[in-house]
């Protein structure tokens, strides 16, 4: 079921209406139900979102990261961020521009661990009980963060937010699994705005339309009739 988006301050729907502007402009929207991407979590998907194209984009990158920092700045949490990790590697970008950005030092996470000491999948400088905020560029389930967010903490540091550009917002498992891991999860858009924006300039068929408000609505359901994952 698509997330109901009640509750955002006036500056928060800004950012999230400007940053679906900026990915849909910049092509980093991708429609495609009649062939259907499957993704990570293997579950079949007819849209999909390229937030590493925009990279290529000065002005608009700038524009999201300035987002990005008010939206980092909001998040309420105890703890003020010591340093800034990009997971890898769609993270380590948003990460070097959050961290400048914010004045803050940079440390990037592998996804395995390159030796056996305490610091072994973490590069970067980071002292023990440092207070990290881990960047991605997008979230689905969220199971992909788990394993980003467990390196930081058996290297010694600790984490309460994560950051991303966009979040799906149709698995309400990914906020379950966050919070079951005592960690907030901080996005600027959601596929409702790209929706919302694409029938405005009435971009796509109704037809097409349709079909994508079918897959948000029962993303589990219509992966497991287009030759992905179900439930």
């Amino acid at each position: 079921m698509t997330m109901t988006l009640t509750g955002r301050t006036a500056e928060q729907e800004a950012a999230a209406k400007d940053t679906a502007k900026i990915l849909v402009d910049i092509g980093a929207v991708n429609f495609r139900p009649e062939d259907p991407y499957i993704l990570t979590s293997g579950r079949a998907s007819p849209v999909y979102i390229d937030c590493r194209k925009l990279i290529s984009f000065p002005e608009q990158r700038a524009r999201v990261i300035g987002h990005a920092a008010r939206a980092i700045a909001g998040a309420a949490s105890d703890k003020p961020v010591e340093a800034v990790a990009g997971g890898e590697t769609a993270g380590i970008p948003y990460a070097a521009w959050i961290s400048d950005k914010m004045g803050l030092p940079m440390l990037y996470v592998r996804k395995q661990p390159k030796g056996f000491a305490r610091m072994g999948q973490i590069e970067g400088e980071m002292a023990a009980g440092c207070h990290v905020l881990l960047v991605e560029d997008m979230a689905t389930d969220g199971g992909s963060k788990v394993n980003f967010i467990n390196a930081i903490r058996k290297a010694g540091g600790s984490i309460d937010r994560v950051f991303v550009v966009f979040y799906y917002g149709i698995f309400p498992e990914a906020l379950t699994t966050m919070d079951d891991l005592g960690v907030k999860l901080v996005w600027l858009a959601v596929w409702s705005d790209i929706i919302d924006l694409a029938e405005e300039r009435q971009t796509y068929p109704p037809e097409l339309i349709a079909e994508v408000r079918a897959y948000l609505d029962d993303p589990h359901g219509w992966s497991a009739v287009h030759g992905g994952k179900g439930a």
